[in-house]
Order: structure tokens, then sequence, then C-alpha cells
């Protein structure tokens, strides 16, 4: 048996089609030219619901994983952090790790391929002592690893770079920046100084942290997950 096309219907109509880009319209003009299929849909309704949350002073928390900030996109959250459109972050371990290099040196992110085979990956000294150091310092005063890191970094990140560390100005802006680790998955980890009972203790309190921030999402609150397959999703 056959039936009409036209009573069958589908779920893509001509109308949901995207449209050229009008010049002189804008971002705006951008989105709405976007079809309204699928990811693009999904999209749309992501800004809209950032705008709505933003407007209500509900929470937005972005969870991030490593090649977010290693791609160079800290700058983009910093901005939308400051016009009130991040209101927390919660971190996995190597998130964390390439914000902290980029603060210290400007550069991350090894050639793993190439430093495996003679051990020297995740052997950079300053990395690993001082991210250490400030998660050891961190566990002394009660803090989590995400504000331990960011208050070490007020204190030694280079000036050329520290307004490009999330954990710096999350820190100088009083944002609450949560990393959850498992102990020996990141590299600081086997470094002489590392403390397998501050680090643990430190990741502990910014998961009560993050829990304490997944609390107010109610009506209107958002949570992202960006570039973290497993931890982050798991936490």
């Amino acid at each position: 048996q056959t039936i009409p096309i036209k009573a069958r219907g589908g779920k893509v109509r001509a109308g949901d089609f995207a449209a050229p880009y009008a010049k002189g319209s804008g971002l705006g003009g951008w989105l709405d030219s976007l079809p309204r299929i699928l990811a693009a849909d999904s999209f749309r309704a992501l800004t809209d619901a950032l705008v709505r949350a933003r407007q209500a002073g509900k929470p937005i928390v972005w969870g991030l994983g490593g090649h977010v900030i290693k791609c160079g996109l800290a700058p983009v959250l910093i901005d939308l952090m400051q016009r009130g459109y991040a209101t927390a972050f919660a971190m996995n371990g190597s998130a964390a790790i390439h914000d902290f290099e980029i603060a210290i040196a400007g550069c991350t992110s090894e050639d793993v391929e190439a430093v495996l085979p003679d051990g020297s990956f995740g052997t950079a000294e300053e990395t690993g002592r001082e991210m250490n150091r400030a998660i050891v310092k961190g566990d002394r005063d009660s803090l989590g690893i995400g504000e331990a890191l960011g208050r070490r970094l007020e204190e030694i990140a280079d000036p050329a770079f520290a307004s490009r560390s999330l954990l710096r100005e999350a820190y100088r802006l009083s944002r609450p920046v949560t990393v959850h680790v498992a102990v020996g998955t990141d590299t600081p980890h086997t470094h002489p100084e590392a403390d397998g009972a501050a680090i643990g203790h430190g990741s502990h309190r910014d998961f009560r942290l993050f829990c304490s921030l997944v609390g107010e999402l109610g009506q209107g609150g958002i949570y992202l997950n960006i570039g973290s397959a497993v931890l982050l999703p798991e936490v």
C-alpha cells in the first residue's frame, strides 16, 4: 500500500532550511540563517537559554575539558564570565594543567607521541612543583584545588600571559572554579612534591562546592559540558 507524500509529511520541511547569510545582518542574522534542524537548532536553543538565564540571574556553569583550554578559548570564556554568561567553571585535571602552564610560561601541550618513548612526558619542573605546592598549601587553608591554583597564579603568573588564564581571572573576580581529578591521571601527580592526601582533599572540597552549584540550577540555570568525554559527565 502507498500513501500520498503530503499526507505522510516529514520531520524536515522546506521552511526549516538554511538561508544564505545576508550581508550586514551581523551575528544575529547569521544565527537566524541557520537551518532549524538538529545541531543548528540546538545551538540556537542554547544561545536563547543563556540569555534567559543571564536575565534571570540564574547560574551558568561551564564544565571544561583540556582541549577547550589548550586550543585557546580561555579569553572567550573570561569575556563571558565578565559579561555574566559564566558564573562558575568546572575543570578536569588536564584543563587546569593547560591553563596553569599558559599563565606561567605562555605555552602548553606537549608532543605526546614524541616524548612518551624516552619517559620525559609530563616532567616540566615548574608545572609539577608549583601546582603541587599550591594544592598542598590550599589544603592547609581548607581550599579546593581551583581556588588554590588561582591564588597561586595571582602570585607567580607571568604578567605577559596572566590575563589569559581562566584560573587566575576567575580568582580575581571571586568566581568559583572547581577542579576534579582522579589521583594518578594527571602529569603533576608524578612529581616528587605530589601529595595524594592534599590532592584528594582539594578535589573533594571542589566536588562538594560543585554539588552546591548544581543545587542552584533549578528553574532556568544551565550546566554545559564542553570537551570532557568521561570525567566531568561522571562527576
